[in-house]
């Protein structure tokens, strides 16, 4: 790839892999906004209170040859192969690795998007809840991983508040029912009340409005869902109905094959596994095959098999989920201290992974 433009587009678990692999060997500009990484998959731990690990971009690319743009993508010409900023700047590409990610999705719920926090904003809702003049309740909304491990931890940090965990299907319903109940359980000990099959309808400043009733709340924090980032759609990429880029077996866009589009932006669909689901498990493998293709020249198609699912549960417990190659619950995991320390090796990996 010598000589060849390479951007890469977005800092997360895929995009950041992705230009630090290529960036070995080859110049490549990455454009994002922050200055430091967004460790997804420990914000419940920063939301509670617990010291923040966010290392600044450049520690991550210190030794790579890699030109951080720390600005926000506004436009993509994909005939002309331009990236447009908000500060001006017009980058000329290549190939180009688009890996923007996900976002909120709040779902056109009435003030969801004035009253409720973002999950992702786990610094400022920490300093919200520390700055409240006395205990309250907090509701977090959503069942999946993301809610209740938020949920698990703001309970275990802060006793004196009350949490409630509204989800519109069953708290950790994919999980196995030995993973479930485990789940259930820490919930319950830690006095986290749950209303399962709740919608939320609307969003206020005293609390939530659900198909059940009212449910009063001093702080609201949105964990319900993901969805991609828009731009891919509004360029002329070809995207799923959902706004993920469609791409082939090696994660170039079907449309535009001098693009790859990598993380929760890609829909992959890997043969005897299915469409992978977004996350960081998933991200971070395809940012690495990219990075590794854009290097070495031609390789194999992207290959990827499911292990397990871990999940937090406050700083005592936790759970580790065995699953198929086909991401299919397996009836065995492992829960307490050794569901904890999986989870946190798991994600002192993902850490080393990143370079």
């Amino acid at each position: 790839m010598t000589g060849t433009r390479i951007v890469v587009l977005g800092a997360g678990y895929a995009g950041i892999t992705a230009a630090t692999r290529a960036g070995k060997g080859s110049n490549v500009t990455l454009i994002a906004p922050e200055s430091r990484f967004l460790h997804r998959v420990r914000q419940h731990e920063t939301a509670a209170g617990r010291p923040g690990h966010r290392p600044a971009l450049a520690h991550l690319l210190r030794g790579r040859s890699v030109t951080h743009l720390q600005a926000s993508v506004t436009r993509l010409d994909l005939t002309a192969g331009k990236v447009f900023t908000d500060t001006g700047d017009a980058v000329s590409y290549d190939t180009l690795v688009y890996a923007l990610g996900s976002r909120t999705a709040w779902q056109d719920v009435p003030g969801a998007r004035e009253h409720a926090w973002d999950a992702a904003r786990a610094e400022e809702l920490r300093r919200r809840i520390a700055a409240a003049p006395a205990p309250g309740t907090v509701a977090v909304v959503g069942g999946g991983a993301t809610g209740i491990e938020l949920a698990a931890e703001l309970a275990e940090a802060h006793p004196a508040w009350r949490v409630e965990l509204p989800a519109s299907g069953e708290v950790g319903g994919w999980l196995s029912p030995r993973g479930r109940q485990h789940v259930l359980r820490v919930l319950d000990r830690l006095g986290v009340r749950r209303h399962e099959h709740t919608r939320v309808t609307a969003v206020g400043p005293a609390g939530l409005e659900t198909e059940a009733g009212p449910l009063a709340a001093d702080v609201v924090v949105w964990a319900a869902s993901m969805r991609p980032h828009p731009l891919a759609a509004e360029s002329g990429l070809t995207v799923t109905g959902r706004g993920q880029v469609v791409v082939d077996a090696y994660l170039r866009s079907v449309s535009h094959p001098e693009v790859h589009a990598i993380g929760d932006a890609a829909s992959v669909t890997v043969p005897e596994v299915g469409t992978l689901r977004m996350g960081c498990a998933t991200a971070l493998p395809m940012g690495q095959y990219v990075g590794k293709r854009l290097l070495r020249g031609d390789s194999g198609p992207f290959s990827y098999r499911y292990v397990a699912q871990c999940l937090s549960l406050g700083r005592r417990d936790g759970l580790l989920q065995v699953v198929g190659p086909d991401d299919s619950m397996r009836p065995r995991v492992f829960t307490g201290t050794a569901g904890r320390l999986a989870k946190a090796a798991i994600v002192m990996g993902v850490r080393a992974s990143l370079r």
